[in-house]
């Protein structure tokens, strides 16, 4: 429990994990459904309800955060094309729209839907895993580049915004998996040997959307 200071705000909202699979009853050896159909299938359907989530995507699975108070409308809402169960005790209950308080649907404001720009900087980067028993060997530059490794911003292109580059460095462990998101620059700094990536070697790039933080009130 982290308590507010003139630094820090935190939430009055506690938020549960939802794990989109195909096969619910058999989480050890489920596939992930993919960003495509969690964002058309479940994202979409709950901003129409006006309900925020907080996605989370790693090299393994992808994970949907909603607040406590809107899983009756969440359950409601994905029900119809999806079959929900609640983790207990390693085990998968099923849940059905008895199981929440009645009331679920939210009310719907009327002003219309917030414009953010979107920005496609020119960095290259680079989705990749670790295996956990080799972490040792990288941990010391993790920690250089997670902590101390700052770069200078470039100029600003001729419209204000810097198309060229973003610094941008993501580490996830999540049930022993180790996902890491950095740029190809970056990548050259670690031993090629210990970091796992698709047999092409894709590179991917970043959508920013957004000048500002969005903060958690946004939904789509």
């Amino acid at each position: 429990e982290l308590p507010p200071s003139e630094f820090m705000q935190v939430a009055d909202s506690t938020w549960l994990v939802l794990s989109v699979v195909s096969n619910g009853r058999a989480p050890s050896g489920c596939q992930a459904t993919g960003v495509t159909k969690i964002a058309r299938s479940v994202i979409a359907p709950l901003a129409e309800h006006h309900v925020s989530v907080l996605m989370l995507s790693t090299y393994q699975t992808d994970f949907i955060l909603v607040r406590e108070r809107d899983l009756p409308v969440v359950i409601h809402t994905l029900a119809g094309e999806f079959d929900i169960y609640r983790e207990e005790s390693g085990e998968c209950v099923p849940i059905t729209c008895d199981d929440v308080s009645n009331g679920f649907l939210k009310p719907k404001p009327a002003a219309g839907p917030t414009l953010h720009p979107v920005q496609s900087p020119q960095t290259r980067f680079c989705v990749l895993t670790v295996a956990p028993d080799t972490l040792p060997a990288i941990a010391t530059m993790l920690i250089d580049v997670l902590f101390y490794s700052h770069s200078p911003p470039r100029e600003a292109g001729a419209d204000g915004q810097d198309l060229d580059s973003i610094t941008f460095f993501a580490f996830s462990l999540i049930e022993g998996y180790i996902s890491i998101v950095m740029d190809a620059e970056t990548q050259k700094r670690f031993p090629s040997d210990l970091l796992l990536t698709s047999s092409t070697g894709e590179l991917w790039r970043m959508v920013r959307i957004g000048g500002q933080p969005l903060g958690f009130g946004e939904r789509g």
